[in-house]
């Protein structure tokens, strides 16, 4: 399970790279949590939530962004500003990647919730 969680945060990060966003950090570890990507998409510090899964017999990767995932997302966020001293624009973005036999696909939601 977590070789295909690592290889769809790769896939996620080659995916963001070809949009023209600039990888900051990937798997940002913290007290409370950890954020997949962390990005910058013109002047947008974009934070990224990564759902990979090999089937939709669990729900789609997007449904597992729920509400209380968003709200702990929003806090790793609030403290990687405070730690980093920033204000910029935030956005929150959700990558969901199927992989399976015939390949790959993604789905890139910007803004994906209220900051």
């Amino acid at each position: 399970m977590k070789l295909i969680g690592s290889k769809g945060e790769d896939l996620a990060a080659e995916h963001l790279k070809r949009k023209g966003y600039k990888i900051i950090a990937r798997n940002y570890k913290t007290p409370i949590g950890e954020i997949d990507i962390i990005a910058q998409d013109r002047e947008t510090l974009v934070f990224v939530e990564v759902k990979t899964r090999s089937s939709n017999a669990f729900g789609s990767p997007f449904e597992a962004v729920d509400a209380r995932k968003q709200m702990k997302l929003k806090k790793l966020a609030l403290l990687y500003l405070k730690i980093q001293k920033k204000n910029p624009p935030v956005r929150f973005d959700v990558l969901s990647i199927y992989l399976n036999n015939t390949g790959k696909e993604i789905e890139h939601i910007r803004d994906a919730f209220e900051v």
